[in-house]
């Protein structure tokens, strides 16, 4: 993997958000920055991919098709890595010292 051929991941981070909660500003609160701060992000990565990925109307955002895409494939990818860590933090607290 080459880690400077993909989108950052406060980029990615503030498109999960979106996502999950249907709007800016609600990705904002969640990730406690503004949603202008969120809304530039996804326009960022839309723009690193050459590809929009959520439509807007007034407050609230919907995902296109790619958007959908890449919101499924986020979800997997950030569920294995949280997994993996809440399995190392398991393992930590169960080592005898």
């Amino acid at each position: 993997m080459r880690w400077r051929d993909l989108p950052s991941l406060s980029a990615l981070r503030a498109f999960d958000a979106t996502a999950r909660h249907g709007s800016f500003a609600e990705a904002g609160r969640v990730l406690n920055v503004t949603h202008a701060a969120v809304t530039q992000a996804v326009r960022g990565l839309e723009a690193d991919l050459g590809v929009q990925l959520v439509r807007r109307a007034g407050r609230t955002v919907s995902l296109t098709e790619a958007g959908e895409r890449l919101a499924r494939a986020l979800d997997d990818g950030f569920g294995t890595v949280a997994t993996g860590i809440a399995a190392l933090r398991q393992a930590e607290t169960r080592r005898v010292l």
